[in-house]
């Protein structure tokens, strides 16, 4: 029992020998850590000054729910039965979790670089793609990270020689996209501002934008959010609006068939009034047949037309905006007091690791001496 007694005092007496040679060797490394600290400290207050400003926009809307089949289970038994069906369940729309496809595409993309924004210090309303080509500039930092850490890629690109900037025209008739090598760089710098949340928990779905400028970031959100909104409600409708078009179509030249033969009869009753031949009876009668059915099909696609019309705005999906876009009114970046703290924080621990670093790196070369 003594014995164990004098080897828990043992192990106490080396941890708090461990510990005090630990606080020791801090303190003797001291100059070493306060240097650091200020040095990171410093970097971190010139990255939070020169940093540019950045206002987010956003705005949250619930897009329409597709009712559930009037089957419901029933539609397994039904089909055991030889049942159909099919056609009393209402067609689904887009799933949201493919809304972030439509925001990364190409078209939706290009649409978005044209959107017309307000910029301060321009006298009219210009494009994104102007404003990040012609008037945007890096700022400080851009520079130096231009400069420094993409110095390799400019080298690099400078060996390789200059890449010509050219349009592919693609095949008269194809439905191949060709961008330009100067969209793309926008296209990439517009996927770092524009941001998209689904919520598959409450339903909702947050298209945000950030911009350099308050009413600019507004802007473009509210443009990616009507853009979205179309993109959805074309999907949805595009099966009902090709019906309408069919229809329309279809209306169109026999009404214009109809009335032919509405001029044909009402010319023939006028030249024949007085004339009562078997001949003009039977003329007559093959017009007024003619007139009837071309009366009967123009009729029937008045009413056709007019139910699909009705189709399409059924079908036509309505969203609830439970936060509108609004101008921000504070900066969203940079968050300054945060900047400095963390760079703070990095520099206490590199410059105490730096402390124990030499000491063991030390205390490896000495064992490596004997």
């Amino acid at each position: 029992m003594t014995n164990q007694n004098k080897n828990t005092d043992n192990h106490t007496e080396e941890d708090e020998i461990d510990l005090i040679a630990l606080a020791k060797t801090l303190w003797e490394g001291r100059k070493t850590v306060i240097k650091t600290t200020l040095i990171f400290m410093c970097i971190g207050l010139f990255i939070a000054i020169f940093s540019p400003k950045e206002f987010t926009a956003s705005t949250t809307m619930v897009p329409a729910t597709q009712g559930k089949s009037i089957g419901g289970n029933l539609g397994g038994l039904a089909a055991m039965a030889g049942i159909n069906l099919g056609g009393m369940g209402g067609e689904s729309g887009i799933s949201p979790e493919l809304y972030p496809q439509i925001i990364n595409s190409i078209p939706f993309q290009l649409e978005l670089l044209q959107t017309p924004l307000t910029i301060e210090g321009q006298d009219k309303k210009i494009t994104y793609a102007d404003y990040y080509t012609n008037i945007s500039s890096p700022g400080l930092l851009g520079y130096i990270k231009k400069y420094t850490i993409g110095l390799p890629g400019m080298l690099i690109s400078a060996i390789k020689g200059k890449t010509t900037d050219v349009t592919l025209s693609p095949v008269e008739g194809s439905q191949l996209i060709a961008i330009t090598l100067e969209e793309n760089e926008l296209i990439k710098q517009l996927n770092n501002q524009i941001a998209l949340d689904v919520n598959d928990t409450d339903g909702y779905v947050s298209v945000s934008a950030n911009m350099p400028e308050a009413m600019a970031a507004a802007e473009l959100t509210k443009k990616a959010q009507d853009l979205l909104q179309q993109y959805i409600i074309n999907f949805k409708v595009q099966k009902s609006s090709e019906q309408l078009k069919f229809i329309q179509d279809r209306y169109t030249e026999k009404e214009q068939e109809f009335k032919k033969v509405q001029q044909q009869l009402a010319r023939f009753q006028d030249q024949n009034q007085f004339v009562n031949s078997a001949q003009a009876k039977t003329n007559l009668m093959r017009l007024q047949s003619e007139y009837d059915l071309a009366y009967n099909v123009y009729n029937e696609l008045a009413k056709q037309l007019e139910t699909q019309q009705i189709q399409v705005k059924e079908d036509t999906p309505v969203f609830t905006i439970l936060k509108p876009v609004s101008i921000p009114i504070e900066k969203s970046k940079p968050k300054r007091s945060l900047i400095v703290v963390i760079w703070t924080f990095l520099g206490v621990a590199l410059g105490i690791s730096f402390v124990f670093g030499k000491v063991f790196f030390g205390g490896i070369k000495e064992k490596w001496e004997i």
